[in-house]
């Protein structure tokens, strides 16, 4: 798999609802990927019910054709109020270029981009000194 930057043609955040969350999810088990949650079940489990944000981060390419995208998403847990969490998921091409795109400015793309590094590396609140 190759990493995508902010500045390739395939780079995109987008903004999906729950329902398209959990189709993503039908379609990873149908295709036997292994990056997905092991059921739909367990995805309800951690995931709450609400928008999602998505954004893609490596392509699976063969032959010149990309067969899957990798993609971060951003959603609200479970287990806690107000907190996030941060997950990986494979997607069919025709499937990830269907999804609206939120990224289209360039600004946009560097700011979202930055958003999705921050929450992947980790964010903790920080007490001021």
């Amino acid at each position: 798999m190759s990493l995508i930057h902010s500045t390739d043609p395939d780079f995109r955040v987008c903004h999906i609802s729950f329902d398209t969350l959990l189709a993503i999810q039908l379609e990873a088990e149908g295709r036997g990927w292994a990056t997905r949650w092991s059921s739909v079940d367990a995805l309800r489990s951690q995931v709450k019910e609400g928008s999602v944000v998505l954004q893609s981060l490596m392509r699976e390419g063969r032959g010149g054709v990309v067969r899957a995208y990798r993609c971060l998403l951003l959603f609200s847990t479970m287990d806690d109020g107000d907190a996030g969490g941060v997950a990986t998921i494979d997607l069919d091409p025709a499937r990830f270029e269907s999804l609206e795109r939120l990224d289209r400015d360039p600004d946009t793309r560097k700011v979202l981009a930055r958003m999705f590094t921050l929450a992947a590396g980790g964010i903790s609140t920080v007490s001021k000194k």
